[in-house]
């Protein structure tokens, strides 16, 4: 019997802010515990929350980066629940009248092989339910081991920083979609500068609301959501796990509690976190402390104007007017500072295509040892270019090109400065490289003979020894062509 999964996704990106969402309290992650508050975000009495404007641009930012439509009112209300590290005893967020909803978001996913690998890339229309803001609840720090000396902290560095809260449908059906469908919102949201939307920080954190049904089926299954998702992957792993449980109780005649669930990464399994037998009781009502949010046709025509050119955009224009494959340009767009160095060196080569291989292959690859973004590289994009042109040009070969790019990477250096330095032009002319090739074929005239004779892979032995003769310096083109003509005699 086949099973059809069901999954909906909550997304928490804390907005890039320097100041929290009701009060001036920084937001600086690592800071000591409980150093960033006041009496707004500590809860006391009489502290009243004013709304942080910055807060209000950045969630515009993010609502329209994702298909949003922005709310011209809402309302925010009073979240009431009991935790630790709630001091106020309940949370403002928004209930019925949310900042902005309605949205419809376009991503490419793909189903992915035993390794992992991508088969093939569709687009796939995602609904979005809601965009609203709302405040963090402080952190709860546990060291030790159970029922041995164990301990629990509070830090509230992070009470009152602004969330967008985002909310799909129900609109996946596999896990990958669900991962295809967060890292498109990360890049996006970092992309338009509403979020870091660094898991690692936690400053965007995931929910899953995972169910399955028998395919034909109407009715939703029992729903589990699965909470504390930090990594995208340990999301994807974790949903898998859950389908598979789902299954494998349902078909053995049992049944799905509802419940909240955690992923442990080590046991590769999830576990339970607590019973949800029935939707808890918030007690919404509206926050008696602040005035309706009102924003107007102007402020997000604005806001709109600002936006930079959207990531699936660019990634068709670059497909469009550069000839790149779907992957490289994905791969390009992967970063909105690894994307503007692109097309810098892009128009400094006059070969996009190239440019586009060189960042990907020999760059990235440089980057990633040193521990450094697009942003940060010590080529610069313009100079990453016209390193392309001089290979282009055949002043040097690629080989030759590949050392420059490194020297270029660890001194700052230009690769017109490196070459010229380092003597690396290389020699084209055919006068000369004749004489080299004469002096190789009169110094090995065994494997003349066996070439002569029909073992043509040998070829690739004379090649060698004419670079290896001109000391890395001879045009490989030249080189081969010129050898074939003399070596077939």
């Amino acid at each position: 019997m086949t099973w059809e999964t069901i999954i909906g996704l909550e997304i928490h990106a804390q907005l890039n802010t320097e100041s929290k969402i009701f009060c001036g309290c920084a937001t600086r992650f690592g800071d000591e515990p409980n150093s960033n508050t006041c009496p707004t975000c500590l809860g006391l009495p009489g502290a009243l929350p004013v709304l942080n404007r910055s807060v209000v641009e950045l969630g515009a930012r993010a609502a329209l980066a994702l298909g949003l439509q922005i709310n011209k009112t809402s309302i925010f209300a009073r979240k009431n629940y009991f935790y630790p590290d709630l001091p106020k005893g309940y949370q403002i967020s928004q209930f019925d009248q949310p900042f902005s909803a309605n949205g419809e978001l376009e991503i490419m996913t793909a189903e992915r092989d035993d390794a992992g690998h991508p088969l093939e890339w569709l687009p796939k229309k995602i609904q979005i339910t809601r965009l609203h803001l709302e405040e963090d609840a402080g952190k709860n720090v546990h060291e030790g081991l159970p029922d041995v000396d164990r301990y629990s902290y509070i830090d509230l560095n992070r009470a009152g920083v602004p969330l967008a809260e985002i909310v799909t449908e129900p609109d996946f059906r596999s896990s990958w979609e669900a991962y295809d469908y967060v890292n498109h919102v990360r890049r996006s949201l970092q992309w338009v500068g509403a979020s870091e939307a660094d898991m690692e920080k936690g400053n965007l954190r995931c929910e899953a609301n995972v169910s399955v049904r028998r395919v034909g089926d109407d009715k939703f299954g029992t729903k589990v959501e699965l909470k504390n998702l930090n990594s995208v992957r340990f999301m994807q792993r974790a949903i898998e796990f859950e389908v598979a449980r789902h299954i494998k109780t349902l078909e053995a005649g049992g049944r799905i509690n509802q419940e909240t669930r955690l992923w442990d990464e080590k046991a590769a399994q999830t576990r339970v976190m607590r019973s949800k037998e029935e939707a808890h009781d918030y007690r919404y009502f509206p926050e008696p402390d602040l005035p309706p949010l009102e924003v107007t046709q102007e402020f997000i025509n604005r806001v709109r104007g600002e936006m930079p050119e959207l990531p699936e955009d660019r990634r068709k224009r670059f497909m469009t007017n550069y000839g790149l494959p779907f992957g490289d340009a994905s791969q390009l767009i992967s970063d909105r500072a690894l994307a503007d160095y692109y097309e810098k060196a892009a128009e400094a080569s006059g070969n996009p295509r190239g440019a586009a291989n060189w960042i990907r292959t020999e760059l990235l690859r440089e980057l990633e040892v040193a521990n450094l973004s697009a942003a940060e590289s010590p080529v610069a994009a313009e100079e990453l270019g016209a390193l392309v042109r001089l290979i282009d040009e055949e002043k040097i070969s690629g080989k030759q090109g590949k050392d420059v790019l490194v020297e270029m990477f660890k001194t700052g250096k230009t690769a017109q400065t490196i070459i010229e330095e380092q003597g690396l032009v290389q020699v084209s002319d055919t006068g000369e490289i004749d004489q080299l090739i004469d002096s190789v074929i009169a110094a090995n005239p065994g494997e003349l003979a066996s070439y002569r004779s029909g073992k043509e892979t040998l070829l690739g032995f004379f090649v060698g020894q004419v670079i290896k003769a001109s000391k890395g310096k001879a045009n490989p083109k030249v080189v081969n062509e010129r050898l074939r003509a003399k070596l077939q005699g």
